[in-house]
């Protein structure tokens, strides 16, 4: 097919500024020029810099208050806590330009942005669940988890949501080892994203080989 010279010239200037935003790491550039169904797109050119992060909550309502938010960089893990240091949420994640997680979309990202209302969460959000339901992997984290082949250890093996919210409770009537088991079972939810994102961005990738091909041979 043919373009006009006027959509030609745009196009290399996009191009352009594409490459500058890249070279520079302005995620905001690709959180706003990519649709969200194309964020995963992203993943390699922000290593280091992407968030792994899943969110627990105390069941108190709809969404519940958050209990704690744990996040990793593929490599370290930190659990932020409430009453503890769940207020440096907004400077923790300023540091990252990409957040990955499972249906954050619809939980993990908007009781986020209830908490702390004047956070900017302004980066590229990589959300698994429908990206892996694209791919025909369907059901929750921990069903997708065992099709892939992910185990969870002994300590939290069968926990579910339901068990998180009644851990907290348990630990904030003092409860001995209930904190400890809650933060191992949000640092499997985290740390499993990790090995998740790489296998579906893979998955995606050839997924959408044939189609780049179709259109380069036209």
């Amino acid at each position: 097919f043919s373009i006009g010279s006027a959509c030609r010239e745009l196009a290399i200037k996009e191009v352009a500024r594409s490459h500058e935003a890249l070279e520079s790491g302005e995620h905001q550039y690709f959180a706003q020029a990519l649709r969200q169904r194309d964020m995963w797109r992203a993943l390699p050119h922000f290593q280091g810099k992407v968030a792994y992060l899943d969110i627990e909550t105390d069941g108190s309502n709809q969404d519940g208050n958050i209990t704690m938010v744990g996040i990793s960089d593929g490599e370290d893990f930190r659990c932020l806590i409430a009453g503890d240091d769940l207020g440096d949420f907004p400077d923790v994640i300023s540091h990252y330009s990409m957040i990955v997680t499972f249906f954050g979309t619809g939980f993990d990202l908007p009781v986020l942005q209830r908490h702390f209302p004047t956070v900017l969460l302004d980066q590229l959000h990589f959300d698994l669940c429908p990206a892996l339901a694209f791919l025909g992997y369907r059901g929750g984290l921990k069903s997708i988890e065992r099709q892939f082949g992910i185990e969870r250890s002994e300590e939290t093996q069968g926990l579910t949501g339901f068990d998180a919210v009644q851990l907290w409770r348990k630990h904030r009537i003092g409860a001995e080892g209930a904190l400890e088991r809650l933060i191992a079972y949000n640092r499997e939810d985290v740390v499993n994203l990790v090995e998740l994102a790489d296998k579906a961005y893979k998955l995606l990738e050839k997924s959408t080989l044939p189609k780049q091909l179709e259109l380069v041979l036209g």
